[in-house]
Order: structure tokens, then sequence, then C-alpha cells
């Protein structure tokens, strides 16, 4: 019994470990950003502030728009991850249902296509979207970012397409349903944990991602937050330390609660009642 709670509690203490590790650097802005300048600028720094302020955030929306950036990101984001989910649940589950020479090279593409650089593309991409006149506009960054992340979220629905059991497909047909109902109202139903990370990923990636947004959005208003974080930064790469902790803080929560709101859909079992014996 000792060693039993002896093993337990170096588990939970190992985890409490784990969790302080991945939390660290959301608790290093948190404390940064409530610190004063007298704080950041003293030679012995402190992991708790002396002195809490929410005057580094007031700044940060003060001198940046903050706000409406946020905005920008979050259509974007959301966008990409309708989009990316709408096309490659259909192409997800042609890709593990019909097995054939050239589902098998696409498959290849898909692996193949995310080692391709950002810096590789850039030029042929912005070249392409100037024609299109997509130029500094959100619709233009929106399928960036489809395209982008559509192979990897083929690579995920497919796999769990193909952990759902043929049976209850052809139970359907029995019945008379053609692909696409079988699709919609069997086999989509049981995909919905794969279905959840993959937007979960598709957002995120949205949310997070600099170098395009840079690249192809010129105007202030249409810029997304990581774009205007860096203006937090001066010309001669001088940091406005606290401004930018407090805008980098609020920058990460909007990942952090999608991902508690789908969070049970991802962990929760694949094909948890589908089969009854």
């Amino acid at each position: 019994m000792r060693t039993r709670r002896a093993a337990r509690a170096g588990q939970y203490a190992a985890l409490l470990g784990y969790l302080l590790f991945l939390a660290f650097p959301l608790l290093w802005l948190l404390s940064t950003a409530l610190k004063s300048p007298r704080e950041l600028g003293s030679l012995h720094p402190t992991w708790i502030p002396r002195h809490p302020t929410l005057a580094n955030v007031r700044q940060a929306f003060a001198e940046q728009p903050l706000a409406h950036a946020a905005l920008n990101s979050l259509v974007v984001a959301l966008c990409t991850a309708v989009v990316a989910v709408l096309i490659a649940t259909p192409m997800a589950y042609v890709m593990a249902r019909h097995r054939s020479r050239l589902t098998r090279a696409a498959t290849a593409w898909v692996v193949v296509g995310q080692a391709f650089p950002f810096v590789l593309v850039i030029i042929p991409l912005f070249l392409v979207l100037k024609n299109l006149r997509l130029i500094d506009s959100l619709t233009g960054l929106v399928l960036v970012y489809v395209v982008w992340a559509l192979p990897f979220a083929l690579w995920m629905l497919t796999g769990h397409v193909r952990a759902v059991p043929a049976e209850l497909e052809e139970a359907a047909a029995v019945d008379g349903a053609g692909r696409l109902r079988t699709l919609v109202s069997v086999t989509a139903p049981l995909l919905a944990p794969g279905i959840a990370a993959t937007a979960l990923f598709a957002f995120v990636t949205a949310w997070n991602e600099f170098f395009f947004a840079l690249v192809l959005l010129k105007s202030p208003q249409r810029q997304t937050l990581p774009v205007i974080l860096t203006h937090f930064i001066g010309a001669e790469g001088v940091a406005d330390l606290g401004p930018l902790a407090a805008a980098a803080f609020l920058a990460t929560l909007p990942s952090v609660a999608v991902f508690a709101l789908v969070q049970r859909r991802i962990t929760g079992g694949l094909l948890a009642g589908a089969v009854k014996s």
C-alpha cells in the first residue's frame, strides 16, 4: 500500500512539474505584463510582481489597434478552420475508402507538400494573388491558409476515416443510403473527434501565422494580431517589453479558449456508442 501511494505521489509530482513546464511561458508573460517599468528594468528580477499594475495593458491598447487586429485574426482563423474541414472531410473519405495508385500518390504528395518552406512559395503565391486582386485582402489570406492547412488536415482525417468500421457504411447502403447520405449521416458524426482536432489545428495555425500575413497584408486596418505585435519593437530592435508582454499574453487567450471548448471532442471516444452489442 505504501509503495502504491509513493508511486502515485511520484506520478502526480511528475505531472505537476510537466504542467508547470508547459505553463511557464504563459506565466512569465503574465508576470511581465503586470510589472511596472521600474520592475522591468531592475537588475534583480522577481517571479511575482511586487506592485502589479494594468498600465501595460492600457498602454498596449492605446498604442496599437489590438482589438481590431484580434477581430481580423478571429475572422481569418474561423474561416480557415471551417473551409479546411469542409474540403478535407469528403477528400479524406475518398482517400481512405478508395485505395488506388492515384490515392497513394495523393497521400505521398500530401506528406511531401509539408516539407516545402514558406520562402520557397511566397513569390509565386504573391504573383498569383496579385493577378486575382487578392493582395491586402483577408479573403486572399484565408485562401492561403486553407491551402497550407489542407495537407495536414487531409492526413489527420484520413486516419480517422479508416478507423470507422466499413460495416456501418455497408449497413447504410443496404438500407438504401447513397454515398453522400452515408458520409453525412453515418460517417461524419463518428468523425467528430477528428473533425474537432482538425479544426483546432487549422484555427491555431491561422491565428498564430505571421509570415504570410506580413507579406500579403499592407493596410494597417487589415493586419492580423501577430503582425501588430511586431509594432511594439522599435526601429533599432528595442522592444517595449511591458506592453508587448501584455499584448502577447492577450493574444494567446483565444487559442486556449478554443482548445478548452473542443477538448472533450478531441479526447472523447471515436466510436463511443456507434456499435451496440
